[in-house]
């Protein structure tokens, strides 16, 4: 009985279901045959037995030559990619050889990475740019620049702002090395690398359309949804002032104008804001020429049957312009002709005035955020804030400048829109002009200059377009044709603002020039040539105003103080200053503007009670041509032509004492006697012989203050003719010098 119990119980194991627990999984049948496997792969894509490596391929410390690091560039992990650039570096400061023949490849695959996700690839692929890019000459990086362009304009408009951020980093260092490729075709009809980079700094700033729809409403694009923070705001205008400042400086330099071949970085002086001043263009551009070295043909040799009080050096201005005059049919054919030009403004002033218009919410919002930090009484300003502020202006200044240079081609309502622009961010500014630091810091202190500099130079915006031309100007009624010419200057609003506006900049500005801040101590840096180039429209700007249309107030520096401080500056800056020979041309010009038959301005020379300070600033040029000999050749080739222009149209200033003054000085310049060694060699003879034009320059000199002397001063004169007889003595000058001496009769 129990063995058959016991057989049912087993019969009904085989038939019954196991109960399954929590947690515990189902138990696989005593049959179950397991068929799972594990695999393990070795990638090995360049090492073959049949394939021998070639020992001679340039590699890394690592053995990776260049195509094994193309090939990382694209790999999934992010570690990877950003080894693969610090491997690129290591492989071309091993071997720079390469660097040239591999610029094609190695920028197709790094080009892919300015978008990358990775924040650190997209830092380590900008530090490498920074590091190879100077390296490559620029005839071979022009060529690659559309690819670099085009796949950073993409990154600017990057879901992920970051990337955006970045991308405006990499423009940085574009327009460090390429940027007239850069801002090519940024605001002409064709579309061109600019206008997608402008399009991409308007996206970021959520102030910008489709660059180009200059007519409507400004829309923000889709990119612009993220509100950025100060140092990344920071990142975007500064790359912007810059891209500006290249962009502009590219439209207003002529087409026929080329820096000194003396000196390629030497700073040309501008003389825009001194246009107004003249009834026609071509005057103005004769006088402009004045200075030019392109302007000047030197001839072979002396014509005897026209020997020109000019001699051989003879400036085209001189044989060109005004050897002919202008008829009545000219005339007449100018203001029919011309007053199509004059009332419709062209198609990049009008581009530049919806620009302006774009970024001027942004611009006067950023200020305002950013102005109570900054100009707080009682601490110094954060850096990013006080820089952030530093560049809006200079955004401002850019944009607005540029307009209101060309104002003529400005209807009157669109200057006066731009006008109220302007002064409304003046208006803002005014109550902490002039800018001071709380406590002295000497990197705050900079900015600050810079922010006050800026502000003389929007103030002094408004004060040149507050003077119109007479409404006798053909160019007036041209542009004018309403009855609204009937005064001589325009309506501006807020004229008592203004007026108060250019009373602050007259003061700052004089102490300024006089070496000076608020408390009377030493500056705390002098001024460099660009600062000096943006103070001259405000000097001019001041010494050009009529007598009757403002009353001096206490404490205001009235015009012949500025004229004083500008003339103590120019002759107390020393002669190895950058600064020295922008001085000597400005003053200069402003001399000549009284030999200016054209010229119609309200500073006159001669009515400025300075002539004794003129004069002690064209007694002390003498020594400043021997100071800077040939150690600055496009400095002593504006002296030399200061002195040659000043005499040849017989300047008021230059009477008989400064000749007989000049005669003595110039002496020393060719040849100086010393006490104990005799007679010495002068700084003209060190002056290289390939610089042809300033030896001649320098003999016409001599020659022209020679024939206006007075023959009595025998010993001066035979002093000068010995000096310069003996520099010249077997050199390429000695000839031209004996033939103007024959046709002058100066023998």
């Amino acid at each position: 009985m129990p063995k058959s119990s016991k057989k049912k119980k087993e019969k009904a194991v085989d038939f019954s279901k196991a109960k399954l627990k929590l947690g515990k999984s189902k138990q696989l049948p005593s049959n179950a045959v397991d068929t799972s496997f594990k695999a393990r792969s070795i990638a090995l894509p360049t090492q073959s037995i049949a394939v021998e490596k070639d020992a001679t391929l340039p590699t890394t410390r690592r053995k990776q030559s260049f195509d094994d690091l193309v090939s990382l560039m694209k790999h999934y992990n992010a570690n990877t990619r950003k080894d693969a650039i610090l491997s690129f570096r290591e492989l071309f400061e091993l071997h720079p050889g390469i660097v040239e023949s591999s610029m094609t490849i190695l920028l197709g695959s790094c080009v892919r990475l300015i978008g990358d996700e990775d924040a650190g690839v997209r830092k380590t692929l900008l530090s490498f740019f920074s590091w190879l890019l100077p390296l490559v000459s620029k005839e071979d990086l022009i060529p690659h620049v559309p690819l670099l362009i085009l796949f950073t304009t993409s990154a600017q408009t990057h879901i992920f702002p970051e990337i955006r951020i970045d991308a405006v980093r990499f423009l940085d260092l574009f327009l460090e090395l390429v940027p007239e490729n850069v801002v090519d075709n940024w605001i002409q009809g064709n579309p061109g690398h600019g206008k997608r980079v402008l399009e991409g700094y308007l996206g970021i700033l959520n102030a910008g359309t489709k660059y180009g729809d200059t007519e409507g409403e400004v829309k923000a694009t889709s990119t612009a949804s993220v509100v950025l923070s100060s140092q990344s705001k920071l990142v975007v205008l500064k790359s912007l002032s810059a891209f500006l400042t290249h962009a502009v400086s590219r439209q207003l330099r002529p087409s026929n104008h080329t820096t000194s071949n003396l000196d390629q970085a030497a700073v040309p002086l501008p003389t825009w804001f001194l246009s107004p001043s003249f009834r026609s263009a071509r005057s103005f551009n004769a006088y402009e020429r004045l200075f030019r070295s392109e302007s000047v043909d030197c001839q072979p040799q002396l014509d005897a049957k026209h020997s020109y009080n000019d001699f051989i050096c003879i400036p085209d201005f001189a044989t060109g312009p005004l050897a002919t005059a202008w008829s009545l049919d000219d005339l007449s054919g100018l203001s029919l002709a011309q007053t199509e030009s004059l009332t419709h403004p062209n198609s990049n002033t009008c581009s530049l005035i919806h620009l302006a218009r774009t970024l001027y919410s942004t611009l006067l919002a950023s200020y305002l955020d950013c102005a109570p930090i900054v100009f707080s009484p009682s601490a110094n300003p954060p850096e990013a804030e006080l820089n952030l502020l530093t560049v809006t202006a200079r955004i401002m200044r850019t944009l607005y400048g540029s307009i209101l240079q060309d104002r003529f081609s400005l209807s009157l309502g669109e200057e006066e829109t731009l006008c109220d622009e302007i002064s409304t961010l003046l208006s803002y500014m005014t109550g902490y002009f002039p800018f001071r630091p709380a406590r002295r810091e000497i990197k705050v202190e900079h900015a600050f200059q810079d922010l006050n500099v800026i502000y003389c130079e929007l103030t002094a915006l408004l004060v040149l377009v507050s003077f119109r031309r007479p409404s006798g100007d053909i160019l007036y009624k041209a542009r004018f044709p309403s009855s609204r010419s009937h005064a001589s200057t325009s309506h501006i609003k807020h004229e008592g603002k203004l007026a108060l506006q250019a009373s602050l900049v007259r003061t700052y500005v004089t102490r300024l020039l006089l070496g000076e801040d608020d408390s009377g101590a030493q500056i705390s840096r002098p001024l460099i040539p660009t600062m000096y180039i943006a103070l001259l429209p405000t000097i001019w700007a001041l010494l050009n105003q009529p007598k009757e249309s403002h009353t001096w107030s206490e404490g205001e520096a009235p015009t012949d103080t500025v004229l004083s401080a500008m003339l103590d500056h120019a002759i107390r800056t020393t002669s190895n200053s950058s600064v020295k020979a922008l001085t000597v041309e400005f003053v200069a010009r402003i001399l000549l503007l009284e030999t200016e038959t054209d010229y119609c301005g309200y500073f006159d020379v001669r009515n400025t009670g300075e002539q004794e300070k003129f004069q002690k600033w064209i007694l002390h040029l003498p020594r400043t041509l021997w100071e800077i000999g040939p150690h600055n050749l496009a400095a002593s080739e504006t002296v030399i032509k200061s002195l040659l222009r000043l005499l040849q149209r017989g300047s008021i200033m230059i009477k008989h004492e400064e000749i007989i003054g000049l005669q003595t000085r110039l002496i020393p310049f060719f040849m100086i006697t010393h006490p104990v060694r005799g007679r010495l060699p002068g700084p003209f003879t060190k002056i290289p012989t390939s610089s042809l034009l300033i030896r001649r320059l320098a003999v016409d000199l001599v020659v022209t203050i020679l024939s206006v002397s007075p023959r009595s001063e025998g010993e001066d004169r035979e002093n000068l003719m010995i000096a310069v007889g003996s520099a010249v003595s077997g050199t390429l000058e000695e000839g031209y010098w004996q033939q103007l001496v024959r046709a002058t009769g100066l023998s």
